[in-house]
C-alpha cells in the first residue's frame, strides 16, 4: 500500500515539479518495497532502510526519518532478538542522530534524530514482551489442562478396572476354595489366575502412577526413590534444623514401586510441612511392615504458625495413597502437634 501511494506521488510530483522532487518519492518507494521482507529478514531490512535514509537526508532528498524507517525498526525488535538486533538498534539511533545533527538546523538535532528511531524500537519491545507473556500463559494453561485430563483419566481407570479385577480375584478365590483336595489341576489353574489378577492390579497401579505424574516431582520421580532412602531424608531434615527420628518395625520387604515411592513422598511432604508451618517442632517417623500392608506415620509437636499460605501437599498425599488403594488420615493431635498416617495394602506375591 505504501508503495502504491509512493508511485502515485512520484508520478504526480514529477509532472508538477520535475526530477528533483520526484527523487524523494522514488526514495520513499524503494524503502517501502524493502518492508516486504521485514518479518523474514528484519536485520537486513532495518540496515538497508537506515543506509538509504541517511543517504537521502544527506543528499537533501528527505528531511528526516520516514515512515518506512519506523516500520523497519519496529519489525527489527518484534521479529528478531539477540546481540545483532541490539547492535542494529543502537547503530540506527546513532546514524539518524548524527546525520540530523549535521544537516538539520539549530542544535539538539542528534536527540531528535535518535528519538524517532527509539520510539518504534520501544513499541516493538513492548509488543514483543506482551506477545511472549501471552504465549507463555497459553502454554501453561494448555499444560495444566493436559495434566488435569491425565489425572481424571487415571482416576476413572483406577475406579473401573480395579473394581472388576478385584471382583474377578474374589470369584476365583471363592471357586478355588470349593474344590476338593484331590482336584489339583483345576486348583493350580485357579491359583495361577488369581496370581495373574493380583499382578495385573499391581501393574495397573504402577502405570497409572506414571500417567498421573505431573513432572513436578523432579528427577527422582523416574528413578523411584523409596523407603530405603528414608534414613537419608531424616538426615537431611536434621541438617535443615528439624529434630527428627525414624523407627522401623516389622521385617522390611521389597515394596511395589508405586507404594515405595508413595511412602517416601508422604514422609518428605510431612516433614516439609512441619518445617514450613510449625517452626521449632520435633518430628518422629514410624514405618511399620505388616504381612498384608505397610504403615507410615509422621508426628510432630509443633504449633501451627498463623498466616501460612495453604498448599497442595496433603492433597498430593491423598492422591498417592488412593492410587495405591490405601487410606490416609491427617489432622491435629489431641495433645498438640500434627499427625499424618497412611496405611497401604500390599499385593500378595
Amino acid at each position: 500500500m505504501l508503495a502504491l501511494f509512493s508511485v502515485f506521488g512520484m508520478v504526480v510530483t514529477f509532472l508538477q515539479t520535475g526530477v528533483s522532487e520526484a527523487l524523494g518519492s522514488a526514495h520513499f518507494l524503494l524503502t517501502s518495497v524493502m518492508l516486504l521482507a521485514r518479518r523474514s529478514r528484519p536485520l537486513l531490512v532495518a540496515g538497508a532502510v537506515t543506509v538509504l535514509d541517511v543517504a537521502g537526508i544527506a543528499a537533501g532528498l528527505v528531511t528526516s526519518a520516514t515512515l518506512p524507517e519506523a516500520i523497519a525498526f519496529y519489525s527489527l525488535i518484534r521479529y528478531s532478538s539477540g546481540r545483532p538486533t541490539l547492535f542494529m538498534a543502537v547503530a540506527g539511533i546513532t546514524a539518524y542522530g548524527t546525520v540530523m545533527e549535521i544537516t538539520g538546523p539549530g542544535v539538539g538535532q542528534f536527540l531528535a534524530g535518535g528519538f524517532v528511531v527509539a520510539i518504534p524500537v520501544g513499541v516493538g519491545a513492548l509488543v514483543k514482551a506482551r506477545a511472549e507473556l501471552n504465549e507463555r500463559g497459553r502454554r501453561e494453561a494448555a499444560d495444566a489442562a493436559v495434566q488435569a485430563e491425565r489425572r481424571r483419566i487415571a482416576r476413572e481407570l483406577h475406579d473401573v478396572v480395579a473394581h472388576h479385577i478385584t471382583v474377578i480375584n474374589a470369584l476365583v478365590g471363592g471357586a478355588r476354595a470349593t474344590l476338593a483336595p484331590e482336584q489339583e489341576v483345576p486348583r493350580e489353574a485357579l491359583e495361577s489366575a488369581q496370581q495373574t489378577a493380583r499382578q495385573a492390579m499391581s501393574e495397573m497401579r504402577r502405570l497409572l502412577h506414571v500417567l498421573r505424574a505431573d513432572g513436578n516431582d523432579g528427577p527422582d520421580a523416574a528413578t523411584g526413590v523409596g523407603a530405603d532412602r528414608l534414613p537419608a531424608l531424616i538426615g537431611e531434615a536434621r541438617s535443615a534444623g528439624l529434630p527428627a527420628g525414624l523407627t522401623v518395625t516389622g521385617e522390611p520387604v521389597p515394596l511395589p514401586s508405586a507404594v515405595d515411592h508413595a511412602v517416601y513422598r508422604i514422609v518428605q511432604e510431612a516433614l516439609t510441612n512441619t518445617r514450613k508451618h510449625a517452626a521449632g517442632a520435633r518430628a518422629s517417623v514410624r514405618l511399620a511392615y505388616e504381612p498384608e500392608a505397610v504403615e507410615v506415620e509422621v508426628l510432630d509437636d509443633g504449633v501451627p504458625q498463623p498466616g501460612g499460605a495453604p498448599g497442595f501437599g496433603l492433597g498430593g498425599m491423598a492422591e498417592r495413597v488412593a492410587l495405591c488403594g490405601g487410606q490416609l488420615s491427617t489432622g491435629p493431635r489431641p495433645g498438640g502437634g500434627f499427625r499424618v498416617h497412611a496405611r497401604i495394602p500390599l499385593e500378595a506375591s
